[in-house]
């Protein structure tokens, strides 16, 4: 079934800024060297809100204004999200404000929940993902014809990474609701753990396509990822033990999806010879839980990087722990040598020249499965449903958790349906 054809119309445009005015000596928001190297585009997330589950006598108006409100005061405390990028340097906390769209959606909200695709929900967005511009953050509150609404929240890849994305809604939600144990307390300090460098000629925005992309949602019943991991086990070191653990849902889900793309690349070259190109697995890593000690969760801006994995070409069964062994590989030390930048930055040329080639072939997956997306309560109920937009990027894999309910019937369909191809 297709995605219900529908209108957006921008009714109104907005300025949110900070409640209370950024103090001087904050006006300067350094960005660290992972800061410098994160691609200039927007994280996207939307999330949808039916009536049904609204408290009695809250219209769309008093919404409206509760998310303006509360989010005047969040940026008080998250104060850079409020201003502007600067020369991929820093980010000037002049208090200029966020961008706040309010539109009128001409479908009910169920007939997108029927079936999302990821680019229709890219119209629901304030801009395109790949034009942030200097913006740290942008939103659009759409209004559905059957009275539910969708918040859709994009900030700059440029200062937040995705767990930084959740703690500013987790506490931007918090302070709406009006529940003070909810709000958190970041800390903006990244830059001296990982000081900016020159970036010589480094480029950022390599790999970011605007055109021609094709976005797919597949789902995955828990049974089939259960038959997945059961496939890429090796029952032979977990008969010997010695610590061994069976893939994650994560790993097993890559490996399985890599290596279907592996095997269309070579039917769609009628088995030409692949020799010459380096097929890489990427996965995100967040560094927090790596340095030592320890950073807080709480800590905001990139702080992840990419482990990279070359799994052999001919046999299915050893991605995941080439996979795991990768990420494995993204440990204290490897911090430490991060932290001086410039080895690093010299092996991101590196990759970044060859990629621009074709020498490398990158396919790259992100885990959102442990983030809180059902968790944003503004005052009238989580959302029923959070979706992930299509991105500018190709060869990209997000895996996001789907929770069902009852506005979901064809996904239940499907689900129960599902089955893996062999």
């Amino acid at each position: 079934m297709e995605t219900a054809k529908f209108e957006v119309t921008i009714q109104t445009t907005d300025t949110i800024k900070p409640s209370s005015p950024t103090p001087h000596h904050l006006s300067r928001h350094d960005l660290s060297f992972l800061d410098q190297l994160a691609p200039p585009v927007f994280i996207p997330l939307c999330l949808f809100y039916p009536k049904d589950d609204f408290p009695g006598g809250l219209d769309a108006t008093h919404m409206v204004a509760r998310l303006k409100d509360s989010l005047s005061e969040s940026l008080s405390t998250f104060y850079p999200l409020a201003g502007r990028v600067r020369d991929n340097l820093y980010v000037d906390c002049g208090d200029q404000g966020v961008y706040f769209a309010e539109a009128r959606v001409s479908c009910k909200l169920v007939d997108i929940l029927e079936n999302p695709s990821p680019k229709a929900l890219t119209r629901l967005l304030p801009f395109q993902l790949y034009d942030p511009e200097d913006f740290v953050v942008a939103l659009q509150v759409n209004l559905f014809a059957c009275g539910g609404l969708s918040v859709c929240l994009c900030i700059s890849h440029k200062v937040a990474d995705a767990l930084s994305y959740f703690t500013f809604l987790k506490s931007w939600a918090a302070v709406a609701r009006g529940d003070a144990h909810g709000i958190v307390t970041p800390y903006f300090d990244v830059a001296s753990l990982f000081p900016p460098v020159n970036l010589g000629g480094y480029q950022p925005s390599t790999g970011i396509v605007k055109e021609g992309l094709d976005t797919k949602r597949f789902m995955f019943s828990g049974p089939a990822i259960a038959s997945l991991r059961d496939r890429y086990t090796d029952d032979s070191a977990a008969a010997a033990g010695n610590g061994y653990r069976r893939p994650t849902r994560v790993e097993a889900l890559s490996a399985f999806l890599w290596w279907r793309y592996i095997q269309s690349v070579h039917s769609r070259r009628k088995g030409a010879d692949t020799e010459g190109k380096v097929y890489t697995v990427v996965h995100a890593v967040n560094l927090r839980t790596k340095m030592d000690p320890p950073l807080p969760q709480s800590y905001f801006g990139n702080i992840y990087r990419m482990a990279i994995t070359m799994p052999k070409l001919d046999d299915e069964t050893k991605i995941g722990s080439q996979v795991r062994e990768a990420i494995r590989q993204i440990d204290t030390e490897y911090v430490k040598n991060l932290q001086q930048g410039e080895v690093h930055l010299s092996l991101m040329k590196e990759m970044s020249m060859k990629f621009s080639k074709g020498e490398i072939v990158t396919f790259n997956f992100t885990s959102l499965c442990r983030f809180p997306m059902y968790e944003a309560d503004f005052g009238w109920g989580k959302p029923t449903w959070v979706g992930w937009t299509a991105m500018p990027f190709k060869n990209l894999v997000v895996f996001l958790v789907l929770k069902i309910n009852n506005y979901f019937p064809s996904f239940s369909k499907v689900l129960e349906s599902s089955r893996i191809i062999r």
